[in-house]
């Protein structure tokens, strides 16, 4: 079991790359954090501010929006530099865009936080595009899936713990009084309300701002892998990416799945609000449960891809969040919360290894080729925003978990369809 555990981490030329692997996987903590944190803004913003659900979309809109416009940006650049001046970039833009919270707070402008939102995605954005590459190279193309799952396997418990802060220190600063309460109060004292709100959001942020510096410093002074070479053109590369029918398939795959998922959590508070008469914190822990159920799973999938391809879990997995989706919809109560939090357990396999898939033996165009599937995030932005709208369209929130469910139907498709072809 050591050797082969070992294996997981060893280059061709026998380089142990553990403790890096070790460093890089810890900012997929730090990115999960801002992920489910920014999800738990679409409640908070709701009840400071009395927006929609689209209104509250911005916020996505915002945030993978600029995942989509850094991707390709951050993958020219650690083709032309390294992964680790990636890294180094992306932990700087996140941090800056944490501190940017501070002056929308004192401008008390939703644009401003949407502009702060954009900056601290992009820094994700850069930090995703480089970090799956570079643990898919940390070792053999043969475990290179397993390993990203090992990784993707922490996302998660940041997510928890966005959620934690989130919970405590936002959603449960908020004042009890809803949208018809704050509409008859004056000027002054909705201000005064609102001010205290969203210093809550603003202090929560830049405390993780001032992490972000700490493992910056870290970084900088660790000695790291540089990864591989540049490799050949970047027009033959793109060339040979849009031949490539596995990856350009787990382009348009990804983009559905992460709008599945960020529709999903984006609305769960809304949905467990609505169904079991809760308030944004308490509703806030069936979100946190979901996100526990998740983690846990990921971990399960992850042990069970030793024995079970990637491609075949992938199919069980979507199956599965499909049949809850139905169920999501078609009830309420317990019942459909339940199911909700099904979903999430079974979204747990997909990212990472459509991830894999997609980058199945790439080679020197993985640095571009993960631009790809990280642009692809701008699912989250669109069609959430089309959750929203369906969510206020039908004035019924279990209606509009029909948007992920038919994004879990393509994922499925791709995972038979890759389960088909031969490797490239």
């Amino acid at each position: 079991m050591k050797n082969n555990n070992n294996s997981l981490f060893r280059g061709k030329n026998g380089e142990n790359y553990l403790v890096p692997f070790i460093l890089i996987t810890s900012l997929f903590f730090m990115w999960g954090l801002a992920n489910n944190m920014t999800d738990t803004l679409l409640a908070a913003f709701k009840k400071i501010m009395s927006m929609t659900d689209f209104q509250t979309s911005l916020i996505q809109i915002a945030f993978y929006g600029s995942y989509f416009c850094f991707a390709l940006p951050a993958a020219l650049y650690i083709r032309k530099f390294s992964y680790k001046s990636g890294v180094l970039l992306g932990l700087l833009l996140y941090a800056t865009g944490c501190f940017l919270f501070y002056p929308a707070s004192t401008a008390a402008s939703y644009g401003f936080y949407l502009f702060a939102i954009y900056v601290l995605a992009g820094g994700c954005s850069i930090l995703e595009t480089t970090a799956n590459p570079y643990i898919l190279s940390m070792g053999s193309e043969e475990t290179a899936t397993r390993r990203l799952n090992m990784a993707q396997s922490f996302n998660p418990i940041g997510s928890i713990t966005g959620i934690l802060l989130s919970q405590f220190f936002i959603l449960g600063e908020l004042n009890s009084a809803d949208a018809g309460e704050r509409a008859n109060m004056s000027a002054e004292q909705l201000q005064q309300i609102q001010a205290g709100e969203l210093s809550a959001v603003t202090m929560t942020y830049v405390l993780v701002g001032i992490v972000l510096v700490i493992i910056f410093l870290a970084i900088l002074f660790s000695k790291m892998p540089k990864g591989s070479d540049m490799g050949s053109s970047l027009s033959a590369t793109f060339k040979r990416l849009f031949k490539n029918k596995r990856y350009v398939f787990g382009v348009v795959t990804q983009f559905f799945y992460v709008g599945a998922q960020i529709g999903v959590w984006s609305y769960t508070i809304r949905y467990v609000m609505v169904h079991m008469n809760y308030n944004e914190q308490d509703a806030a822990t069936i979100y946190l449960i979901s996100i526990i159920g998740f983690t846990l799973a990921r971990f399960i999938f992850t042990a069970l891809m030793k024995y079970i391809k990637p491609n075949y879990l992938l199919i069980v997995a979507a199956i599965g969040a499909i049949v809850c989706c139905g169920i999501t919809i078609l009830s309420s109560g317990m019942t459909g919360v339940m199911a909700l939090v099904g979903i999430s357990v079974f979204m747990s396999l997909m990212f990472p290894t459509i991830y894999g898939i997609a980058m199945h033996k790439l080679g020197d165009d993985a640095k571009v080729g993960g631009s790809g599937l990280i642009m692809a995030i701008l699912g989250g932005a669109a069609l959430t925003a089309i959750q929203g709208q369906v969510s206020d369209m039908a004035g019924n929130i279990n209606i509009a978990y029909v948007v992920p469910l038919v994004c879990f139907i393509v994922v499925a498709i791709y995972g038979w369809w890759s389960s088909t072809v031969s490797s490239e």
